[in-house]
């Protein structure tokens, strides 16, 4: 199952964004907001107060002004955003492109400026709504399609059928440690797999539906509806609560910053941005 069956629909105004990606101003948060979702975020490894926006209608960087602009050529609907672990201008992402059908595996060696495609993936062109890059071996990418789970262990070139995905699926985020293993936050739960996606068993005792997993640094990051955001070593997996409840809001998106990971940003259902500059107990809007 998809993000879009679990995570509760933004109220969009269906205005496209062409008129505003060539204005060197850019456009408020809120601006953004109203037209178009948030698909994925990350910190610009190459400058962190830069935060990268993976959204429904192109590519977008958030400048240490606040504001939004758009730097993809295309306004694609890119899914499945993930960026290199190591390489700060290669980009990784899936989707739709604007005229329809399925983009495939797409990649960026410019920061999202420009995207082409690097494989059609499994019985493709594929729509990867769930991608992530392997931080212990770069090489080494995930994608969920069509009810089954692909790899690549060539930076996306050639992809095989590795298992089918977790019932419920909704996020997916290969270690930091092993590229073997791999998260999975599903409707039921955090799942983890030590061979690739092959077997599956529960990390947390409660099965709550979990609408984000990522690893980074050796630690891992989860928000569980009901129960908020979570923190464990990769090494034991002992979870301790970050922030607490959050009521009808959850986080829909991810990211810590490479450089400093006290800093982290997330988007929620509301499409809102947050930030957190202790690494995840107090957050604030954008």
């Amino acid at each position: 199952m998809t993000r879009y069956r679990l995570l509760l629909p933004l109220l969009l105004l269906a205005l496209p964004l062409a008129g505003c990606s060539g204005e060197p101003e850019g456009i408020s948060l809120e601006e953004l907001r109203q037209k178009t979702h948030i698909h994925g975020v990350a910190f610009d490894r190459a400058d962190s107060q830069r935060i990268q926006l993976a959204t429904h209608h192109g590519f977008h960087v958030v400048g240490a002004d606040g504001r939004a602009r758009q730097v993809s050529s295309e306004t694609h609907d890119f899914m499945g955003f993930s960026p290199h672990p190591q390489e700060a201008d290669t980009l990784f992402a899936s989707g739709h492109p604007a005229r329809g059908g399925n983009l495939g595996v797409m990649v960026s060696t410019d920061g999202g400026s420009t995207w082409e495609q690097r494989s059609a993936g499994v019985d493709g062109p594929v729509d990867f709504h769930q991608m992530t890059v392997s931080e212990a071996d770069p090489d080494v990418l995930y994608g969920a399609y069509a009810g089954r789970l692909q790899v690549s262990r060539d930076g996306g070139h050639e992809w095989q059928v590795q298992a089918a995905v977790p019932e419920g699926l909704i996020d997916l985020a290969a270690s930091s440690r092993d590229p073997d293993h791999l998260y999975a936050a599903t409707q039921t739960g955090l799942l983890m797999s030590p061979n690739g996606g092959q077997r599956w068993r529960q990390v947390h005792p409660q099965r709550n539906p979990a609408s984000v997993v990522v690893a980074s640094g050796g630690e891992l990051y989860a928000f569980m509806l009901g129960v908020g955001l979570i923190k464990a070593d990769e090494a034991t997996r002992e979870w301790e609560p970050l922030s607490g409840d959050w009521g009808e809001r959850y986080f829909t998106h991810l990211a810590v910053d490479p450089a400093d990971p006290q800093r982290l940003v997330a988007a929620d259902n509301q499409g809102m941005l947050l930030l957190s500059e202790d690494g995840g107990r107090e957050w604030s809007s954008l």
